[in-house]
C-alpha cells in the first residue's frame, strides 16, 4: 500500500514509460479482489457482468466511527459504466485508511434490480444508498454534443446533487465511473475549501477559449461573463462540493440558465461541462493535480491512447471517448489500460 499512495512515475522515454507500467501492473496484481478474468457474462441477467465479491475491507485504529467521520461520494450507476464502477469502488476501497467510512451515494435513471444486486453481491460490506435521478429535470435543457455519451440525462445529474443527497450531507465528493484511485480518498476530502463552493484541480495552462465557440466570444455581452475572474479549465469528473453552499447559492439554477440559453443560441459543443465551467471557472478552490490525471480516454471523436504526464499520481481519469474495458476487450488496449485491467 505504501508504494501506491506515493507513486510517481518517472517519465524519460517511450521504454521508461512501458517498464514504469509494467512494474504497477505486477505491483497491483498482488492484492485485487476483481480483476478482468473473473468477470463473467450472465444471459439470464441480460448484458450486466458477475463479478467476484470482494473481500471485507476493515478500518484502521485511528479511524472514528461518529457520522461525522463519513466520506461521502457519489456516483452514477449505469449498464455501460457499470464495470468502470466496480474498478472504482475497489480502488477506493483498497487504499483507504478508514474504509468502513465511505459511504455511496448512488445515482440511477431508473430503478434498476439487477444493478443494485452487482453491488450488493461484489461489495456485501459497503455502505450506499441508490437514488432516483428523474430524467425529467433535465428534459428539454439538454443540447446536441460533439458525443453522443455527453447527451445522457445521467451525465447531467452531478448539477442536481444538493437536490437529491439528504440535507445532513454537507459535503460531497463526486467522482465519474471511469477512474481508478491510488490514493486515500480522504486526503481529497479534506481540502480546505475556504469559501468555495467546489474544490477540483484546476488547468491554467489549457486554452480555455476552445472550450466556447465564436458566437460566445464576439457576443459582447457574453464574452464579459468571465469579467473579474481568471478562468481555468477544470474536470466535472472529479470534484469536492460544498453541497450547503450550493443550495445557498442556487448554483443548480445558475447552471441550469445557462443549459436553458445554449438551447436557444448555441455557445459551446460540449455536454455538462461548459454552463459548470460558466459559473464557476476563476472561482474554485484548486486542488493538487495529482487527483485528476485525465484525458486517458483520448478525445472525443477517435479516443486515441495518451501518455499519463510524470509526476505523482493519486488518480487515474479516462476521460475521453476510449474506455478502458471496451478498448481491453477487443485486444487493442493503449498501455494505461493495463493499470484498470489488473483490477
Amino acid at each position: 500500500m505504501a508504494l501506491w499512495r506515493t507513486l510517481s512515475i518517472p517519465i524519460a522515454s517511450p521504454l521508461g514509460l512501458i517498464l514504469s507500467f509494467l512494474f504497477i501492473h505486477f505491483a497491483v496484481t498482488t492484492n485485487v479482489a476483481i480483476r478482468v478474468k473473473t468477470i463473467i457474462h450472465n444471459p439470464s441477467s441480460g448484458n450486466l457482468p458477475v463479478f467476484k465479491e470482494a473481500p471485507a475491507f476493515r478500518n484502521g485504529d485511528s479511524c472514528g466511527s461518529n457520522k461525522s467521520d463519513l466520506i461521502h461520494i457519489a456516483m452514477t450507476l449505469d449498464e455501460n459504466y457499470l464495470r468502470g464502477t466496480m474498478a472504482a469502488v475497489l480502488s477506493m476501497l483498497q487504499h483507504s485508511t478508514c474504509p468502513e467510512n465511505l459511504y455511496f451515494h448512488f445515482l440511477c435513471t431508473h430503478s434498476h434490480v439487477e444493478l443494485v444486486s452487482s453491488i450488493q453481491s461484489t461489495f456485501p460490506y459497503l455502505n450506499f444508498k441508490i437514488y432516483r435521478f428523474d430524467s425529467n429535470r433535465v428534459r428539454g435543457k439538454i443540447s446536441r454534443s460533439i458525443r453522443h455519451a455527453l447527451d445522457q440525462p445521467l451525465n447531467y445529474a452531478r448539477i442536481y446533487l444538493a437536490d437529491i443527497l439528504p440535507a445532513d450531507v454537507t459535503r460531497v465528493l463526486y467522482l465519474d465511473s471511469d477512474l481508478v484511485v491510488f490514493d486515500d480518498v480522504k486526503k481529497l476530502w479534506d481540502v480546505d475549501m475556504e469559501d468555495k463552493v467546489l474544490a477540483a484541480p484546476e488547468y491554467c495552462q489549457a486554452n480555455f477559449t476552445v472550450y466556447f465557440n465564436h458566437a460566445f466570444w464576439s457576443d459582447q455581452k457574453l464574452s464579459k461573463t468571465f469579467q473579474g475572474r481568471n478562468p481555468c479549465y477544470f474536470n466535472t469528473g472529479v470534484m469536492v462540493v460544498d453541497v450547503d453552499k450550493w443550495r445557498r447559492g442556487w448554483y443548480t439554477k445558475k447552471v441550469e440558465e445557462w443549459m436553458t440559453f445554449q438551447k436557444k443560441k448555441r455557445i459551446y459543443h460540449l455536454g455538462s461541462l461548459p454552463p459548470f465551467l460558466l459559473v464557476l471557472a476563476g472561482n474554485i478552490k484548486p486542488v493538487d493535480h495529482r487527483w485528476n490525471q485525465h484525458g486517458l480516454g483520448g478525445d472525443n471523436f477517435e479516443g486515441k491512447c495518451r501518455n499519463i504526464h510524470p509526476g505523482p499520481v493519486s488518480l487515474l481519469h479516462w476521460s475521453g471517448k476510449g474506455k478502458p474495458w471496451l478498448r481491453l476487450d477487443s485486444s487493442k488496449p493503449c498501455v494505461v489500460d493495463y493499470l484498470w485491467g489488473s483490477l
